[in-house]
């Protein structure tokens, strides 16, 4: 009896640690199901569900090793230490993708990234950064501040999906580690009631502040060419040279060429890895697909009741969302201005007539297809056949 407990001990030991991760990692069938309260679960009570375990193996240790091949036992114990070590170290997600250590930035004349670099950019209060796809797609977060206000900006490469955030609950400023992910959208782990918040959203999914949301900061995803070219005085963040080996330095993911089945792209349309542009307001949710998009350039829209214009730049990689004054302005592009009535602007939405005026900035995100209708559930498909006119010159 005492035996039996010794092992079963030890196999409900195995099995609860690759549990623990299973659920919040990308493993085969782990990311399809609504899982979520089942790993926090387990999360939560991981010392609890361990010591009972420790109890059995302690319990039936002396019946186990009471025969004549003493080693025979020593084999599953062997198995436990293994799969404790390489789940709880070699699998967990902060471990796995590290936040920067030598956090830098360069202007334009010092920077070592191409001009094609797709990046994040954060501008505030007079200060402009930039945060290259390429290193963010590795370390999915990075703590810093832009106009002197502190940020995170993040990244999660298995959705596309960046998002910038203040690191702020309930008022006061709070830590976060990358935790593991859900539906294949990062997850990150607050230090103070080990909330867990998703990346997509900034929401707590799970925990004491479960339904909070994080405040978000306004972002732009382009070229850096372009990033520089409307923010003169910005800079880019540069890699860190303790994470150079793992970089995307060739920037094969920020092209769609990425080779894994988690972060590859879908070339054709509303296919799981398509790109999308996908817009929120008033609660009306809104998909628009890149090839479109790439095709027309220009889209003049409603969304929530808001009057839109979505554009791309003819370096077919950055773009811009803004609302029109009226629903009667209808934009066209050339080059890269937008035009409506006899006004200008640049991609920056501002007005190259005045130069005080701003069309207004709407969040907008290029992310797998995926992921949009995952934590957008109601969303809706842009359908040009249904929509306003737009044109390209």
């Amino acid at each position: 009896m005492k035996r039996t407990l010794f092992y079963s001990g030890v196999v409900f030991l195995i099995l609860f640690e690759i549990l623990k991760v299973y659920f919040i990692m990308p493993m085969p069938g782990s990311q399809q199901h609504d899982t979520l309260d089942v790993a926090y679960f387990l999360h939560s009570y991981r010392w609890v569900f361990r010591m009972i375990f420790l109890a059995f193996i302690v319990f039936g240790a002396q019946d186990a090793f009471r025969i004549k091949h003493k080693w025979l036992p020593v084999l599953p114990i062997v198995a436990l230490l293994f799969v404790a070590y390489t789940f709880n170290f070699k699998m967990m997600a902060d471990k796995m993708f590290e936040q920067p250590k030598n956090l830098s930035f360069k202007d334009r004349t010092g920077n070592i990234l191409t001009d094609s670099s797709i990046v994040i950019g954060v501008s505030l209060n007079g200060e402009a950064k930039a945060y290259p796809i390429r290193y963010m797609s590795y370390h999915h977060q990075v703590r810093d501040t832009v106009g002197g206000k502190a940020m995170i900006i993040t990244y999660c490469n298995v959705c596309r999906t960046g998002r910038v955030f203040e690191p702020v609950v309930e008022g006061k400023g709070e830590t976060f580690r990358l935790v593991g992910m859900d539906h294949f959208n990062a997850m990150f782990e607050d230090e103070t009631t080990k909330s867990w918040w998703r990346q997509a959203t900034g929401e707590a999914v799970a925990g004491p502040l479960k339904g909070k949301s994080l405040p978000e900061v306004g972002a732009a995803q382009m070229s850096l060419r372009k990033w520089f070219e409307l923010n003169p005085g910005g800079v880019v963040m540069q890699y860190d040279p303790t994470f150079r080996s793992v970089y995307d330095s060739t920037g094969r993911f920020e092209k769609g060429r990425g080779r894994s089945s988690l972060t590859r792209t879908d070339s054709s349309s509303w296919e799981d890895k398509s790109w999308v542009v996908g817009v929120s307001i008033n609660g009306e949710s809104k998909a628009y697909d890149w090839n479109q998009l790439r095709d027309q350039r220009i889209i003049n829209d409603i969304v929530g009741n808001v009057p839109i214009v979505m554009a791309l730049a003819s370096d077919n990689m950055s773009f811009m969302v803004f609302e029109r004054p009226t629903s009667g302005h209808q934009f066209t592009v050339s080059g890269d201005t937008l035009s409506a009535e006899k006004l200008q602007y640049d991609f920056s939405g501002r007005d190259l007539s005045s130069l005080t005026g701003h069309l207004p900035a709407i969040k907008a995100y290029q992310e797998f297809w995926h992921s949009w209708r995952t934590f957008h559930p109601n969303t809706k498909r842009y359908d040009v056949s249904k929509s306003e006119s737009n044109t390209t010159l």
